[in-house]
């Protein structure tokens, strides 16, 4: 009984890891599902964005105020500046963009546009840090971009306005959560994982709502209350606790796991949408689901391992 009682709590934080970075999955899938359905009433990108920030924030407080108390080194000038940049890059920035994608856009190709970050953070990688991409990776990158054309002729067919504009938005979005993620590794192991993503939360949602502050007035605020319900539901549910379930998810199963894990995603968004908003699922879109999947997958295992 001794023997077995070790190997039962390994399998039971394997179990709890796999559980969270499943449910942090869902959980931000789940957030494009929750702007559509806020867009069907009359609220825009700045604004819906700003509840969302609003309703977030308080969390993240609370949260910076913990991390301060539990790291005893204060930051610096460089921290401070990298937390400053990387905050509004990869959080506000990147943020903003695809909520202004997803006016136009469905939220299936949404999700796959997104999800191709780590083929992006491939190609900055091999420019900033003058590392080689091997031909395995430079194939599945082909497979993955083939994958978002074929589902991208598929919502053109469907006759969408605003399909190349949303798109491009999109991907300026996937592009800066790149860079982000390219200049955070080295900020996040001087600073520590929950103190950085607080922090940098803090400094989104601060922008986030000066923008609103000083576009909109007041009185853009008297929305329905079905939009303050999806934004809080969208703050809780599809921002908050996926941060911290994909934190929980790491510690026990390992990034590379909760990465392969969390590429349920866009399958998680294409039903989603299809319960949800009523978009369609054709093998066209499915194929090419297929091909983003299976590119990214492999771009992200050869990625971890070094391969050649």
């Amino acid at each position: 009984m001794k023997n077995a009682s070790p190997a039962s709590a390994i399998q039971r934080d394997v179990l709890f890891g796999v559980t969270f970075a499943v449910l942090a999955a869902v959980g931000f899938s789940a957030k494009a599902i929750l702007v559509k359905l806020a867009y069907f009433d009359a609220v825009d990108a700045v604004t819906l964005l700003a509840l969302r920030m609003a309703f977030s924030v308080p969390f993240f407080l609370v949260v910076a105020l913990w991390a301060r108390k539990t790291h005893a080194e204060s930051l610096d000038k460089q921290d401070w500046m990298a937390v400053l940049g990387l905050g509004l890059i990869g959080y506000y920035l990147s943020s903003f963009l695809d909520f202004l994608g997803l006016q136009t856009i469905s939220a299936g190709l949404e999700r796959l546009i997104l999800f191709l970050y780590p083929t992006m953070t491939v190609i900055l990688s091999a420019l900033v840090y003058r590392r080689a991409i091997s031909r395995k990776v430079v194939a599945a990158m082909i497979l993955s971009y083939a994958g978002i054309f074929l589902v991208f002729l598929h919502d053109v067919g469907m006759n969408r306005g605003g399909i190349v504009l949303g798109a491009s938005l999109v991907f300026a979005s996937t592009l800066s959560y790149s860079i982000y993620l390219v200049g955070a590794g080295h900020a996040i192991a001087r600073i520590g994982a929950a103190r950085f993503t607080a922090y940098a939360m803090i400094v989104a949602s601060a922008a986030s709502l000066l923008q609103f502050g000083v576009t909109h007035p007041l009185a853009a605020l008297d929305l329905p209350l079905r939009v303050y319900e999806l934004a809080i539901a969208m703050a809780i549910f599809s921002t908050v606790l996926p941060v911290f379930l994909l934190s929980a998810g790491i510690r026990r199963i390992g990034s590379g796991n909760a990465s392969l894990i969390g590429s349920i995603g866009p399958v998680a968004t294409i039903y989603l949408a299809h319960v949800f908003l009523n978009e369609g699922v054709s093998l066209q879109q499915l194929a090419g689901s297929l091909l983003v999947l299976t590119g990214v997958i492999t771009v992200s295992l050869n990625s971890k391992s070094g391969g050649k």
